[in-house]
């Protein structure tokens, strides 16, 4: 079970950190509202074919939570890539990464408050590594440079991202038993429909960008790669191990995003960027094993 759970979040954070690298290039080709708009169209549009009967036979179940899953969507889907993207143009990458770290934490104390689930001292020091690897990313292998930063209102909307999506990881446990294609394809209209009025924003605005051939590529890559495939992987790894233990991987993301521009845009290797992966690496595998043995001993 846990080696199928850490295949699934592996490479959901994988596809989430070529997610990172699709937005950097995607600047120019495409307007990030209608990116978000666009990825939540052809996310449904794929769904449909296999999901459409599943959900159908699954309403009645559905029926009776579809507040919750109408939430979780819009929570995790549209409002977290939404204030994101927003966030992103008053503040700089690496506060933003260094804020997104805070994710596991969150979902942490979440769990506590609402759930009063408790962590083991070495779960607390799995994610201090990871955290210490996100901070090496982020400052380019500098930490006094963190020093430095100035906060703005980039990180203030950003800081309410994490809580959108620290929110939704733990509030998956509460989604209704369906088939993950009746889930996925309900919670892909629901962020469909929370899209809309954001989108119809940026085209009053006057700030939509038409996508051209290099936008639709990466918008399809967004829908199918970081929209359909990487959330049914993060939902299944969560079902399996839960989600302070699955929330923790999201350290991965800034790790892989920084590897991938290195493969993909050719920026060059650096020998901070192999240390920081081995520190989230190792605190991953320290929080792990206390998570593991914990629910060996209660078991």
């Amino acid at each position: 079970m846990h080696r199928a759970a850490y295949l699934l979040l592996l490479s959901t954070m994988l596809l989430w950190g070529g997610n990172s690298v699709a937005g950097k290039l995607a600047v120019g080709h495409v307007s990030p509202m209608t990116l978000v708009f666009l990825r939540w169209v052809m996310a449904v549009l794929i769904l449909l074919p296999f999901g459409w009967r599943p959900l159908r036979e699954d309403w009645p179940k559905l029926r009776r939570h579809w507040r919750l899953v109408a939430a979780l969507g819009t929570c995790g889907f549209t409002f977290f890539n939404v204030i994101f993207y927003t966030a992103l143009n008053y503040t700089t990458a690496i506060n933003v990464s260094i804020e997104q770290a805070a994710i596991p934490i969150v979902i942490i104390l979440a769990n506590f408050i609402f759930f009063r689930m408790r962590v083991q001292a070495l779960q607390i020091v799995g994610v201090a590594l990871t955290i210490v690897g996100v901070a090496l990313t982020a400052s380019h292998g500098d930490l006094p440079q963190l020093l430095k930063l100035d906060l703005n209102f980039g990180d203030a909307i950003m800081l309410v991202a994490v809580l959108c999506y620290s929110l939704y990881s733990v509030g998956l446990r509460l989604k209704p038993a369906i088939r993950w294609q009746s889930l996925m394809l309900a919670l892909s209209i629901s962020a469909l429909l929370t899209s809309v009025p954001f989108f119809i924003w940026e085209i009053v605005a006057g700030r939509v960008i038409v996508p051209d051939a290099h936008g639709w590529a990466l918008t399809l890559y967004t829908a199918l790669g970081a929209s359909v495939i990487a959330q049914i992987f993060y939902i299944k790894g969560n079902e399996l191990i839960g989600a302070n233990r699955a929330g923790l991987f999201i350290n991965l993301v800034p790790i892989f995003g920084t590897l991938l521009s290195v493969l993909i845009v050719g920026e060059q290797f650096q020998p901070y960027q192999a240390f920081a992966l081995a520190l989230v690496l190792g605190g991953i595998a320290l929080a792990e094993y206390s998570g593991s043995r914990t629910v060996l001993q209660t078991g």
